[in-house]
């Protein structure tokens, strides 16, 4: 087996990837989710990198969001967003430590509240432009990284019903914008890297037009006992890692404690019987919690589980 698998952990700096301004609390959230800063602490991110250092990860997938002091689009950035200079310590002492840091901004319509006043300009040639720019920027921090994650998931209306405006790019359009994106990233030397779900309901679209140099993840939280007629959401989103593979694409598939705490033990086994081993270049483990004194234990939490599925399953890459 390959010693250069990637073993990754998802980790915020930014955090307005879902509600907006005018959000109401969620069911299980006493407080809305959106808040002027973001919650991203030095202390809690030093945490969280130690963790990962010491579960001998490799990779960090970071969401960046409007958590920078943009220079192309100071307008976006929050108030206590990091200096780029800061950030870039940060990159470096996670490289010190043997972990690569990606970058991620999410250009999917139902993700992109970072885009402040941008996000209701989606398509538009204003937008063409602050696309190109926060890319651009965004690479130069991470000194060109080997691959840029453009999000691109979940964009269809009912993640956004409690929006006050609902954007989704169909059929041509979303494929012009999304080779835009793929464009930029090409400019800047970083390969492009995407969330798969658009697969699970548009296959042939998908496999018609979808570049095979764009790296996929599928994911999957849901357990994997549940594959059978009575979750057929569940049987799609299994299916479609083997039907990638099947098609020749490179993948990272991902998992995440969020719903199910032996995720990621079933993600990494379902990886290591049914996938070439040739194509499968690592996975993922995403939390989904913020970057904070008290998100760091749920993070801890995904790291232990997503080490010990390696150590099962993979233990020669340790």
């Amino acid at each position: 087996m390959k010693k250069d698998m990637l073993w990754g952990i998802m980790i915020y700096l930014g955090d307005h990837m879902w509600d907006d301004e005018t959000t109401p609390p969620r069911g299980w959230y006493l407080d809305p989710l959106y808040t002027e800063n973001m919650r991203t602490t030095e202390k809690a991110w030093d945490m969280s990198v130690q963790f990962m250092a010491e579960r001998q990860y490799n990779m960090a997938l970071i969401d960046v969001g409007d958590g920078i002091k943009y220079e192309s689009h100071p307008e976006i950035s929050v108030p206590n967003a990091w200096d780029k200079d800061f950030l870039r310590k940060k990159l470096n002492e996670m490289r010190a430590l043997g972990i690569e840091p990606i970058p991620k901004l999410n250009f999917s319509t139902a993700h992109d509240t970072w885009m402040k006043q941008y996000r209701r300009m989606i398509s538009t040639p204003a937008y063409y432009q602050f696309c190109a720019d926060v890319i651009r920027e965004v690479c130069e921090v991470f000194d060109h990284p080997r691959f840029f994650h453009l999000g691109c998931d979940e964009e269809v209306p009912e993640h956004q019903k409690r929006f006050e405006m609902t954007v989704v790019r169909h059929a041509d359009l979303w494929w012009h914008d999304f080779y835009f994106l793929c464009r930029e990233c090409e400019k800047n030397g970083t390969r492009p890297w995407i969330w798969s779900d658009y697969l699970w309901k548009n296959e042939a679209l998908f496999l018609r037009n979808m570049p095979k140099d764009v790296l996929q993840s599928n994911w999957f939280y849901g357990d994997f006992k549940d594959y059978g007629d009575d979750h057929p959401g569940s049987r799609r989103s299994i299916e479609c890692y083997e039907l990638l593979d099947k098609h020749g694409f490179e993948q990272i598939p991902t998992g995440s404690t969020w719903s199910r705490a032996n995720n990621l033990y079933q993600t990494v086994g379902h990886g290591k019987n049914k996938l070439d081993q040739s194509r499968l270049l690592g996975f993922l483990g995403a939390p989904w919690s913020f970057t904070d004194e008290e998100g760091v234990y749920t993070l801890f939490n995904e790291a232990n589980k997503l080490y010990l599925a390696r150590k099962k399953w993979y233990p020669e890459t340790l």
